[in-house]
């Protein structure tokens, strides 16, 4: 037996409900879904979102006599016009009496004459505290709608310390999300790429919240959004891009499911929630350092030197700092190329200072163990280059609906036009695989850093080797690309930019950037945070850092005009906090580190900054099960004192018309995570940035922070490993002190 209602008229609808509060028991307002600890409510009238409530603590997400639409239906082209269920002159809606946490709905009647009989057809199940939402649209006949935005949360309610984290890349999260928002702003991550997970969550610090996210397992397109609606409130949806190959005798079935769910914590409770799901996918399973497929050079490197511009430049630094360091290092090379950086790709060959010389130099430090991974770029085609016209490689580019390309340019001083190319398309692929090849090949490249990776697009090029729009043929065809690259350089290391769920079993290591994430976004908007390090860490690599101590270098191939008059001038001493908390995030959240534009004079010109780098660096490689296989279980609760530190803003390789831009911030003096390792033990590793000695008082307990029931307490400083006390009960406190820029790790053994 089913309850239903259905109206096609206001009178209709009154009639139709009386009727049936006489014969079943429905809540007297709206529609509605019941589990111990949620209960979703509905609209009558047109199915919107009246209420979620979390009854754990008694909280409403949904503001009272909210106004927004639970879908709309994006058909700006080809009928010119968005639907949304206020639209329909029907609706209606089924409850299985058995199955009480079961809601159907129906909308029908928007008199379009391109689909006159369209439908709209939504499940929502309900489960502890999440609902799962399921939409599909019938009748569609030749249309079909190039966005679906669904479901959308409206007129969320405002709670004090409101916090918006989003899994971009590695993660950021906002306090200021409703002014960033005001008058009618609007704010979306596209998946797969920017957004490297598929959820985002809005929540009270420490009290309710909720997020949204999706089970699509073949990482199809779409977006995350934020939006401020016409009345100064703040929603959440979830926007699907179709492909026309999805749509079936007129029909289309979102393929995956919709997650809203509820929670009390904060981003690394989501964390965890997410977590649960994502690592019994494919490309958890698939994960190259999980399978060891990863070669074990990259595993065991120790430090990253990010260099640039002609051998010269870049592997006697790192020789030097692999002496200094006491450490293996590998070297990420950029401008090593014959073309000018973001102005001559994908003409990289052969490289600026000769094949000979290069492969000479790079094959005396490979024997010396430096490795070394060359930048790539894995989507962009210079439109001024030769090759461009010669090869027709516009034929091959991602177009947008009418079919023209949208150039991007990178690079400051030549404006130079770049083409996105199509990850669909063979042409590309084999274009860059062979690339990839020869410098692999003829030069003796360890790896290839892909640039661009972890990110993807969507094309309307309707004479491509797959449908326009949205759909899953990026992260196919990046996977061919992969295989094909992996086939023809075996033991080749390919890296990407940024982070991504997608990418984990295709690239054995991914460039983390938003540990430095104030050198080069605007002060205060937002806050890096190890969200995805957080789900993933130990099933991929993460690795690099903005963190460098002189001013951006300059390709020699760029306008001479534009040039520094001082070459890699070291910065004020005054930014050495800046730069210390830099590498102090990249250590406590499991990232292998990196120095950008060493030079070796800084051995001597920077003496502290580089003895605190080596501590850091020999202290995580003493506790790689935690710090390269761990699993990250969040933040310890210390008293941190707050201290205001000079920052400077500007970019590491480019910028050079403007001086430094600087600000001030205030941070924490200590930067600190939790981690396991996969025999149940904890470590916690700790950062002093500031210059005083700071007391430390941490406090540890099975319930909070998952420690053993009984152990031992070792601290880890200065390459000694000391025990400090034993504990029981599942509880540990330790009092002790730490030095201006010092750094230790507590780890506690299971005994």
């Amino acid at each position: 037996m089913y309850k239903q209602k259905s109206l096609s008229s206001p009178i209709t609808h009154i009639c139709f409900f009386l009727l049936l509060l006489l014969s079943v028991n429905i809540p007297a307002r709206g529609i509605r879904i019941d589990t111990p600890k949620l209960s979703l409510q509905l609209d009558s009238v047109h199915g919107n979102i009246e209420s979620l409530f979390d009854k754990r603590c008694s909280h409403n997400h949904i503001m009272s006599q909210s106004i927004g639409t639970l879908w709309i239906l994006d058909f700006s082209e080809p009928i010119g016009k968005q639907i949304a269920a206020e639209n329909a002159s029907t609706f209606s809606w089924q409850q299985q009496e058995s199955d009480p946490q079961t809601l159907c709905l129906t909308w029908k009647g928007f008199g379009i004459s391109q689909c006159p009989d369209l439908s709209v057809h939504i499940s929502i199940t309900a489960a502890e505290a999440a609902t799962r939402w399921g939409i599909e649209i019938k009748n569609l006949n030749d249309t079909s709608p190039p966005v679906i935005h669904f479901p959308r949360l409206p007129a969320i309610t405002p709670q004090e310390s409101e916090v918006l984290a989003v899994p971009y890349w590695i993660g950021e999260k906002t306090t200021q999300i409703r002014a960033l928002l005001s008058k009618k702003h609007r704010r979306s991550w596209s998946y797969p790429g920017h957004l490297s997970m598929q959820c985002i969550t809005l929540y009270s610090n420490g009290g309710p919240g909720l997020y949204l996210s999706t089970d699509d397992v073949h990482a199809r397109t779409k977006s995350f959004a934020v939006f401020d609606d016409a009345h100064d409130n703040i929603g959440m949806e979830v926007c699907h891009f179709p492909n026309i190959t999805e749509i079936k005798k007129g029909s289309y079935t979102l393929p995956y499911e919709v997650s809203i769910g509820l929670f009390e914590g904060d981003w690394v409770t989501v964390a965890k929630i997410y977590r649960h799901w994502a690592l019994e996918r494919h490309w958890a399973h698939n994960s190259r350092l999980k399978n060891h497929k990863t070669p074990d050079w990259v595993e065991n490197t120790g430090f990253w030197v990010w260099n640039r511009d002609h051998s010269s430049g870049v592997l006697p630094p790192a020789l030097q700092m692999q002496s200094y360091m006491e450490l293996p290092v590998s070297v990420f090379w950029h401008w090593w190329h014959g073309c000018s950086y973001d102005a001559g790709f994908p003409e990289y060959l052969p490289p600026r200072e000769g094949t000979k010389p290069f492969r000479d130099a790079l094959c005396t430090a490979q024997s010396e163990g430096i490795h070394a991974i060359v930048y790539m770029n894995q989507r962009l085609w210079s439109m001024t280059t030769d090759s461009w016209t010669s090869k027709n490689a516009e034929q091959y580019a991602v177009k947008k609906k009418d079919g023209t390309i949208r150039p991007e340019i990178y690079n400051t001083f030549t404006k130079t036009p770049c083409a996105s190319m199509c990850m669909g398309t063979s042409f590309w692929r084999n274009t860059y695989a062979a690339l990839a090849e020869k410098a692999f090949t003829s030069l003796n490249v360890n790896g290839i850093y892909m640039d661009q990776a972890c990110s993807s697009l969507v094309c309307h090029d309707t004479k491509h080797e797959h449908a326009p729009g949205g759909g899953d043929y990026w992260m196919k065809g990046f996977q061919s690309l992969e295989s094909d690259i992996r086939t023809r350089c075996p033991d080749i290391v390919l890296a990407g930019e940024g982070t991504g769920e997608a990418w984990i079993p295709h690239l054995d290591l991914m460039l983390s950037l938003q540990v430095s994430m104030e050198r080069y976004a605007a002060p205060g908007k937002w806050e890096p945070i190890p969200f995805f390090n957080a789900v993933y860490h130990g099933y991929t690599i993460q690795y690099g850092n903005y963190a460098s101590l002189t001013r951006p270098p300059y390709d020699s191939l760029w306008p001479k005009e534009f040039a520094p008059e001082i070459p890699l001038q070291l910065l004020d001493e005054k930014f050495r906090y800046q730069f210390r908390m830099e590498q102090a995030r990249s250590f406590v959240w499991g990232q292998q580190p990196c120095l950008a534009n060493f030079t070796i004079e800084q051995l001597t010109e920077r003496i502290e900054e580089l003895k605190y780098l080596k501590q850091l660096a020999l202290l995580r490689n003493h506790t790689l099960p935690y710090l390269l296989h761990g699993t990250f279980l969040g933040f310890p609760d210390m008293e941190i004192p707050m201290m205001e530190i000079a920052m400077s803003r500007l970019s590491i390789y480019a910028g050079q018309q403007d001086a430094v831009q600087e600000y001030t911030k205030s941070v924490p003096c200590i930067v600190t995570s939790i981690w396991q390792d996969s025999k149940n033990n904890i470590a916690v590793p700790i950062v002093n940035i500031s210059d005083a000695t700071l007391e430390i008082k941490l406090q540890l307990n099975s319930t909070e922070h998952s420690l053993p029931t009984r152990g031992i307490v070792y601290k880890i400083a200065c390459e000694k490993r000391l025990e400090i006390m034993r504990f029981d009960q599942g509880t540990a406190t330790i009092l002790d002190k730490l030095n201006g820029a010092e750094a230790c790790i507590y780890e506690f053994i299971n005994k």
